[in-house]
């Protein structure tokens, strides 16, 4: 019996574990050999054609491999498909663009240590990662059941910082009341963790994994990287010199060197991809099938773990866990915990719920950053609760919202004038997001904050919308549909369907300037048709150009630009939209007007369509195209041209934002003043973010001052 008697049962399941992985590994030992042998005769990743394939094709639409080693990598030989594919993966594999380290850092983030509260004390004994918003994945045998877990914590940043000093650790509560799901044989536990003082969820705070169920993520001889807390200890990173073995229809093996403690670490691709839940190390075994020592004495129950002679890991695949988690049958609230783990967990059901926060927010949990209230919906779902039936079947187009009474502060209005695909959401809803975000901001700069009531919100998704599904209606939805179903497109065929919507070609001019300010060589050419459509074509070449060089995904950077199209593209949308922001200003007097994304073309041209009895007196622009010229020359008037109506000018851009590479906007626009600022990694493009900033936030608190 241990001094820790509490523990003897982790230590149990923990052996059974082991019992089991061992066993398959010794399963598995035919299997092993033909992939050694493989290796041995020169194949580097000894898998099936359609695995390659896959492993291809989510490379190059995620962004896996650098825009330029792409093309040069594949256009200099005639290649067949297969080889193409091969190609690609060495590619990947041989080198890492400078993100890598990053993106690392951002997902190690969202890794914490498990202790639990024994006699008094407490004892580290795991790893868990985040999933979701407010679910952490570990092992089974780690938090045995709802009970144990009730006496577990969680604590983030147990780390070492840049200058080799301990980090401030964050703590967190299990919540296994709100959520807690678990299986022995996959030994996995989907927990909840209770939110902070503040309010706000861990994975609002440190960011979290999207589990894809999809295949494609790595193959038998791939690295893979692991990150957890050994023995209890701060956080480490087993790294890249760890390949995988074998692969299980529910488990993977691979090579990486883990100790005791690392139990529950995500296991990872080198695109920090989670690909397997690590569970249990594979010892050495004579004859009879004990485990041996790093002496080569027979283990006996009790031997410390870093005596024994580890030659493998099992981790559960990422895949088989969702297709699990896929067959329960949750309460309504359980299932919408489940369904904030993304689109690609397979587990959106019902409802939707609200959009998940994709990246660590840095700063001391006692400083709350607001959780987005929007994120982009790349294709409108028909029927969505926000549509509802008009007469003749027609959708209501909702209004925006007016301030109450006289400006609360100042005497001056303030005007929030929002961006692209806010349609899923209510006006009220993003007027408070918006609000909270410069309130946060308004607080660091030690100014008064403001109440949403104060705000002036227009609203014009509506008429966006309607303008595409229009376009859909029209015939060129049969360009989508030849693409795959609205719900299976990817960011490469995303692009090309609605690039065939547009009706003067100018979102294909979006994108490709875009990539081209991202610093796209322009020289390229295009790839030989033998690889496949997959390289094919300028649009592809540009959306895996952004993706690799900003911190956006392939879907998100291709649905980012068919707002703008629609607007500037279409002079009956572009006359509705304004039409609908006129209808909600206040009748007379200075405004202050915050613009975001698209809100910031149209508030371009509403500043020369204003009545004469309103002026601005300031105008704030965040997330901006306005510094591509596909994008100015066709304001009304063409840019660059601003309005003698308008003061002064703020624009506020992060060099990650995708939409805002065109920025700064000094040399373009002349007189203005131009803020760089650093948002939080995966929402380079949230407003919140934005207003959030100090800077900013003084900017527009002076501004409804008068000061």
């Amino acid at each position: 019996m241990s001094e820790l008697p509490e523990l003897d049962e982790v230590r149990e399941a923990l052996e059974v574990q082991q019992t089991a992985a061992s066993r398959r590994y010794r399963d598995a030992t035919g299997t092993r050999r033909t992939v050694e042998e493989r290796q041995a005769e020169g194949t580097r990743f000894p898998d099936s054609a359609e695995h390659v394939a896959a492993r291809a094709g989510r490379l190059i639409d995620r962004g896996g491999v650098p825009a330029s080693a792409l093309v040069d990598g594949v256009r200099s030989t005639a290649l067949t498909e297969a080889a193409a594919n091969e190609r690609i993966i060495n590619i990947a594999n041989e080198s890492q663009p400078w993100s890598f380290l990053p993106r690392g850092a951002r997902a190690a983030a969202t890794v914490a240590r498990i202790s639990v509260r024994t006699e008094g004390r407490e004892q580290p004994h795991g790893t868990g990662f985040m999933v979701s918003p407010r679910l952490l994945m570990t092992n089974q045998h780690v938090l045995l059941d709802e009970a144990f877990s009730r006496r577990c914590f969680v604590e983030f940043n147990v780390q070492n910082t840049v200058d080799n000093t301990p980090d401030a650790a964050v703590r967190f509560a299990l919540d296994p009341a709100a959520f807690f799901v678990m299986d022995k044989h996959l030994d996995f536990a989907l927990v909840a963790v209770a939110p902070a003082a503040d309010g706000r969820h861990p994975g609002e705070v440190f960011g979290w994994n999207r589990l894809s169920i999809q295949q494609g993520k790595v193959l038998l001889g791939e690295r893979v990287n692991v990150i957890g807390h050994p023995g209890g200890r701060f956080k480490e990173v087993a790294f890249r010199d760890n390949t995988v073995q074998d692969r299980l229809p529910e488990f993977l093996h691979y090579t990486t060197d883990t100790e005791r403690g690392n139990s529950g670490s995500p296991v990872f691709n080198d695109q920090w991809e989670v690909v397997a839940l690590h569970h249990s190390g594979v010892a050495r075994e004579d004859a009879q099938g004990n485990r041996l020592l790093k002496n080569g004495g027979i283990a006996r129950p009790g031997d410390p773990d870093d005596a024994i002679d580890y030659i493998a890991n099992e981790g559960a695949r990422v895949s088989s866990i969702l297709k699990h988690l896929a067959t329960l049958q949750p309460e309504p609230e359980q299932r919408a915990l489940l369904a904030e783990m993304g689109p690609e967990s397979g587990l959106e059901q019902g409802p939707a719920v609200a959009a998940p926060v994709s990246a660590p927010v840095p700063g001391p949990i006692s400083a709350p950053i607001p959780p987005p209230v929007a994120a982009p919906s790349p294709l409108p779902a028909a029927g969505s609760p926000h549509e509802a039936a008009g007469p003749a079947g027609t959708a209501v187009i909702r209004s925006g919202l007016p301030a109450r009474g006289t400006p609360a502060v100042g005497g001056r209005h303030l005007v929030f004038l929002h961006g692209r695909s806010q349609h899923e959401h209510e006006p009220e809803e993003l007027r408070r997001g918006w609000t909270a975000g410069l309130n946060h901001g308004l607080t660091r700069a030690g100014l008064p904050t403001v109440d949403p009531a104060d705000v002036w919100f227009p609203f014009y998704a509506d008429r966006i919308i309607e303008a595409i599904r229009r376009r859909e209606s029209d015939g060129s939805r049969e360009a989508v549909s030849a693409s795959g179903p609205f719900e299976e497109l990817n960011g490469h065929s995303a692009a090309e369907a609605f690039a065939a919507e547009s009706t003067t070609g100018l979102y294909e001019q979006l994108l490709l300037q875009a990539a081209a300010k991202a610093g796209m060589p322009q020289d390229g050419g295009t790839t030989d048709e033998s690889i496949g459509s997959a390289l094919a074509g300028r649009l592809r070449r540009a959306v895996s150009w952004l993706a690799a060089t900003t911190d956006m995904d392939a879907l998100a950077i291709a649905t980012r630009f068919r707002d703008v199209d629609a607007y500037l593209d279409d002079r009956a949308v572009r006359d509705a939209v304004l039409t609908s922001v006129l209808d909600t200003l206040p009748p007379s007097g200075e405004i202050v007007l915050v613009t975001h994304s698209l809100g910031t073309v149209v508030g371009m041209d509403l500043v020369h369509r204003l009545p004469e009895r309103l002026e601005v007196s300031l105008l704030v622009s965040t997330g901006s195209p306005l510094g591509m010229d596909t994008v100015y020359s066709r304001l009304q008037p063409p840019g660059p041209n601003l309005s003698a109506r308008v003061r002064r000018w703020i624009n506020a851009w992060c060099p990650t934002d995708t939409v805002a590479l065109g920025c700064p906007l000094g040399e373009t626009w002349g007189k203005l003043t131009d803020m760089a600022v650093e948002n939080a990694h995966g929402r380079a493009h949230s407003i919140e973010e934005y207003l959030a900033h100090a800077e900013v936030a003084a900017e527009i608190g002076h501004g409804i001052s008068r000061t």
